[in-house]
């Protein structure tokens, strides 16, 4: 359940009461007239029906700019709610503006961000190289990279070009610095890179990409649910940092047959969780307002999960390609990273 608050122009009192009405709120309270001739007006809906009532009230209060609308979440409803009403709650889909609000965030280029993708690069490329699993998980948690994902898929979905844009140029920019960072930091590393943590992501096959789109559909649901503690288990299961660690620390020591193993798999990471959270986000009915927006939106959404799935099926012809004329190769090409420090030993 959501308590709304409106301020606009105490004329559309009349209007805005019978918003409320088709949206089905519980209640509806009007606030006494300010000297501005502005009025408060508060009301209680539930999450299922929030969407219906912001956008009847977007519509009512487009001419009025100082009008406002906010929205804040109910703790604790007494009386609560019986059983059939608590069932819809928990499968209502957010509101469009709300997950606006919290994907936008992550995908904002500022020194908070370049010093998360800093810190977490630093973190998951010492992990890998002491082959230590925990601190691996813990650059997995921080995750900036999932974030410009996210709001790539959300912008395509609202037709939002800007967000879309945004997202991009935050995305490729945290992966050209984990890319580079760690490259700088195998360069000055004086020991071998031959631990089991680096090696294991030097490969990419079908269980990655499989893994890859179920936890890019379930970081999709969990924001449209508002179940973000999902979120922490999505991080660590489609981790998109220590691939892209792994990328630059073969790179900074020279292994490039390793590191196109470790750059499929970031590849495929990325396509994954943007085609399975933008499918996500089209059956959950996220879209814009208007309906020319929505017209826009969707042919938009056509167009790039098919780019999308496109590029899966070259990634996926890729791995199958490289499987089945360089298993040996590869296996070998492994063997000699590991063996090549104790023959330097010796």
């Amino acid at each position: 359940m959501k308590y709304v608050e409106v301020i606009a122009n105490a004329g559309s009192a009349d209007t805005i009461a019978e918003a409320a009405t088709q949206a089905k709120a519980s209640d509806f309270r009007l606030g006494v007239v300010g000297e501005d001739g502005m009025q408060q007006m508060r009301m209680l809906v539930s999450d299922s029906r929030l969407q219906r009532l912001l956008d009847i009230l977007q519509s009512i209060l487009g001419a009025q700019p100082t009008a406002r609308i906010v929205v804040l979440p109910v703790e604790v409803s007494i009386p609560q709610p019986d059983e059939g009403e608590r069932k819809e709650e928990d499968s209502a889909t957010a509101a469009r503006e709300s997950l606006y609000e919290g994907v936008e965030k992550s995908a904002r280029l500022d020194g908070n961000y370049a010093l998360l993708v800093v810190l977490s690069t630093v973190v998951a490329a010492i992990g890998l190289i002491e082959d230590n699993v925990a601190v691996v998980i813990g650059a997995m948690v921080i995750a900036p990279l999932l974030g410009p994902n996210l709001a790539l898929s959300l912008g395509t979905a609202l037709g939002d070009i800007g967000l879309m844009k945004k997202a991009v140029a935050t995305l490729s920019f945290g992966i050209v610095v984990a890319v580079a960072l760690s490259a700088a930091l195998a360069y000055l590393w004086p020991s071998a890179l031959t631990s089991d943590e680096v090696l294991a992501r030097t490969s990419a096959g079908l269980e990655s990409v499989a893994l890859a789109l179920a936890s890019g559909a379930a970081a999709a649901l969990s924001l449209t649910t508002g179940l973000s503690s999902v979120l922490v288990g999505v991080m660590v299961a489609v981790a998109l940092l220590p691939p892209a660690a792994t990328l630059g620390l073969m790179l900074g020591d020279g292994r490039f047959d390793l590191a196109s193993g470790a750059g499929l798999l970031l590849a495929v990471n990325v396509v994954c969780v943007n085609l399975a959270s933008k499918i996500v986000f089209f059956t959950k009915g996220v879209s814009p307002r208007k309906w020319l927006e929505k017209e826009k939106a969707k042919r938009a959404m056509v167009t790039y999960v098919l780019v999308w799935v496109l590029t899966l099926l070259v990634l996926i012809a890729v791995i199958l390609k490289r499987d089945a004329l360089l298993p040996q190769d590869l296996d070998q090409a492994i063997e000699e990273h590991v063996q090549q420090p104790l023959e330097r030993a010796y």
